[in-house]
This record gives structure tokens, sequence and C-alpha cells, in this order.
């Protein structure tokens, strides 16, 4: 992939859809590209994260554990940003992703993230109202989820 199609990729993501073409290519020239094959693990739930990643091509689909079974938690596409909170601080993978077709991500590490903040300061405090408010949607959605699986 070209670097031009990195950025317009990465745009397309709701987190990034309002840094300017600048922003977007300091985060597309310091990324890392993955491709996984249909049935691959990208990240385990419960695993540390040091990075996000932005479907450019393919499907994936995550899944928490419950129980000893895994539970399907929802199917996303291009455009799709996983595991946006590791770009701001350490955590745990809260589900586990697989790849369901040929994908090809974006790796977005943290330390990437953060010195893009360093640089352009002034789109921190969005972001992070775009992660609080993403982040509480998806906790609002898994909550869901699990009183449908609880007995």
């Amino acid at each position: 992939m070209s670097l031009e199609s990195d950025i317009a990729i990465l745009q397309g993501a709701a987190l990034f859809e309002s840094l300017t073409i600048d922003q977007l290519r300091l985060l597309a020239f310091g990324a890392e590209h993955r491709r996984l094959r249909p049935g691959e693990t990208l990240f385990r739930e419960e695993a540390r994260s040091d990075a996000a990643f932005v479907i450019a091509l393919g499907e994936v689909s995550l899944y928490r554990r419950r129980g000893g079974n895994l539970v399907h938690v929802g199917r996303f596409g291009p455009g799709t940003l996983l595991g946006e909170l590791a770009l701001i601080t350490e955590n745990r993978r809260p589900a586990t992703a697989i790849t369901e077709s040929d994908c090809d991500l974006i790796r977005i590490p943290r330390a990437l993230f953060l010195r893009m903040l360093q640089e352009y300061p002034e789109i921190a405090l969005r972001l992070h109202d775009q992660i609080k408010d993403d982040l509480l949607d998806m906790t609002r959605r898994l909550a869901a989820l699990e009183d449908r699986f609880t007995d």
C-alpha cells in the first residue's frame, strides 16, 4: 500500500476523521502493516495491548470468553479502528480478534500515537473525548450482550 492510500484509510476511521493531512501522514508514515489469512488471531482477550489496528481490507470478528465458550461480539470491516484505548494507555484486550477473510491491517503503536499528540497537542482533548465516548458505547454494548448470555 502507498502512503497516500494509508492516509485515506486512516481518515476513514472515526477517531481520525478530523485530523489534518499532515497529522494523518505522520501516523501513516510510522504505522506498520500486517497481512493475515482467514482464521488467524490478531490479538487475544486479556493480552497486554501496545497498539491499535485499522482494518484496511477484510473483516475481523471479536469474541469474548464466557464460561469456557467464545461468544461472538461483532464483525468489523474496512475503516474500523480496533483497540483504540491502547493508543493512550496500556491495558488488556477486552476481546479476541480473529480474521474472517484475508485482511490487511494498519498497526498504530502507542508510542507513535503519543508522539503525534506531543507534536500536535491541540488535538489531544478532542481525541480523548472521542475515545471516551467510543469506550462507553462499547461497554454498554458488551453489558447488553452479557445479559443475554447470563443464566
